[in-house]
């Protein structure tokens, strides 16, 4: 493929190709690949790994399957480049979130299933697995256009535990330091900030799990017997729990500067009404906090109440609870460190106890945020790819959440350039109940990864 293929021609391709790029994402999100045991047979995980390397050995990048020391497989697989040409590494992760309560499912969650605007349901749809068919896409054009051959180095690392945290990429990265060795990286794992918005995502917030406990009684007493007097662990968690907003709703964690908590997004900001309906804030509910959505979302730190360790009503006794806990996440924006604001949330969560209960905290090793670089080629050709498939110009965004690959990438190739784009957007309800995607953003993915891929090659 030359420059003298355009826009139009190469999304009238991928348009010809849509068809079997569908029924492919309808074969993969039938597996149910959930990294996870308890939720089913790890046998669909290997399936749909195997699926996967054999799509891609089809279009010309030879495929295996990898071990990895949390028992998932790794999707490798190596075109070498034409000389002088550059290599990309594409990614994307193959297993999926728990479909949680099937029953709140309109559809069942692991068969695709269209509906009447045209978006296809199915757990996996949009994170990850639409990624997959939109690297498959582009191969294919790419290869339907030009002599059969592909005009870079490709790699192809696809996970399989991505979802339950990435360690088993981890661990093996650490043992195969050279192997994903390449000039560019296409993340993708994240997406447009709206539906039909050309969007290259620039920062990704650190991520930490605590667990805090407050002990108070040896037991469980009478409520009537010694309510008032005794001390209740479970009103102490509450009380903890709510030191860590203010009335605006703004995360408070002492000791953590103003810089820092009520930081600024530059980019693309988020319509507060759209973010109302993105998150299904019910009539009459608050955003939380000051500033712009933008800046809550990629620009500040904040502290989630994940689960609580409690009596459930049904069932419950009139007794005041000698324990209780809850398990929180920390998500650190760029800029800070992230050591020293799970150290400051600590010591937070210690000073704000009352009446001298006992507190235990277990916290996680803290990930690093992310901060992609937008001064390099490869970063602007994609830019202008994105903005010629989706006809708009081309935004940049944060992500709320955490890619914790994208660090590791950095450290180990730091000459390299990361670039973190996708299907997914607000309406996808990724890691909920009905998830899904457009085929139109599968289609503008897979039309700008192929003009990129093709341009980075000349």
């Amino acid at each position: 493929m030359t420059h003298s293929h355009t826009p139009t021609t190469v999304a009238a391709a991928v348009d010809s190709l849509m068809p079997r790029a569908c029924e492919e994402l309808r074969t993969l999100v039938h597996f149910r690949s959930v990294a996870d045991a308890r939720v089913a047979d790890p046998a669909e995980c290997e399936n749909a790994a195997q699926w996967v390397a054999d799509a891609f050995t089809a279009e010309g990048v030879p495929c295996r399957l990898a071990p990895t020391p949390d028992g998932s497989s790794l999707v490798l697989g190596h075109h070498p480049a034409p000389a002088g040409r550059p290599t990309v590494l594409l990614y994307a992760h193959y297993d999926v979130q728990p479909p949680l309560d099937e029953s709140q499912w309109r559809t069942p969650p692991f068969e695709l299933t269209e509906g009447a605007d045209g978006r296809l349901f199915g757990r996996g749809a949009a994170d990850s697995k639409g990624n997959i068919i939109a690297h498959l896409t582009a191969l294919r054009v790419l290869r339907q256009l030009g002599d059969g051959s592909l005009p870079v180095g490709i790699r192809v690392l696809i996970e399989g535990s991505e979802e339950q945290g990435g360690a088993g990429l981890d661990a093996w990265l650490r043992e195969h330091p050279d192997d994903l060795d390449s000039d560019v990286f296409l993340i993708q794992d994240a997406g447009n900030a709206a539906l039909g918005l050309p969007t290259l995502t620039t920062s990704l917030r650190g991520a930490s799990d605590l667990v805090v406990t407050v002990e108070a009684l040896t037991s469980q007493v009478h409520s009537g017997q010694f309510g008032g007097a005794a001390p209740d662990a479970l009103a102490a968690l509450i009380a903890i729990l709510a030191s860590l907003r203010d009335a605006n709703g703004d995360t408070v964690i002492d000791g953590v500067t103003e810089d820092v908590l009520h930081g600024t997004w530059p980019g693309v900001s988020y319509d507060v009404e759209q973010f109302r309906t993105d998150a299904g804030i019910l009539d009459g509910v608050d955003v939380l906090g000051s500033g712009a959505v933008a800046d809550q979302l990629w620009a500040r730190p904040a502290v989630t109440v994940l689960g609580i360790d409690a009596p459930p009503v049904v069932g419950s006794s009139a007794a005041i609870q000698p324990k209780a806990a809850a398990r929180l996440n920390l998500r650190i924006p760029t800029g800070a460190d992230p050591n020293a604001l799970q150290e400051a949330l600590i010591a937070h969560l210690r000073a704000h106890a009352p009446w001298g209960v006992h507190v235990q905290i277990d916290a996680s090793e803290p990930g690093w945020p992310f901060r992609a670089r937008t001064d390099g080629s490869a970063f602007g050709l994609l830019s202008t790819a994105l903005a010629e498939a989706f006809g708009r110009p081309t935004v940049t965004s944060g992500i709320g959440g955490s890619i914790p690959l994208c660090t590791t990438l950095e450290a180990q190739y730091p000459a390299a350039e990361i670039l973190l784009l996708g299907v997914e957007e607000p309406q996808c309800l990724i890691h909920a109940p009905n998830e899904s995607v457009a085929p139109s953003e599968i289609a503008g993915i897979a039309t700008a990864e192929t003009l990129f891929l093709s341009r980075l090659g000349h």
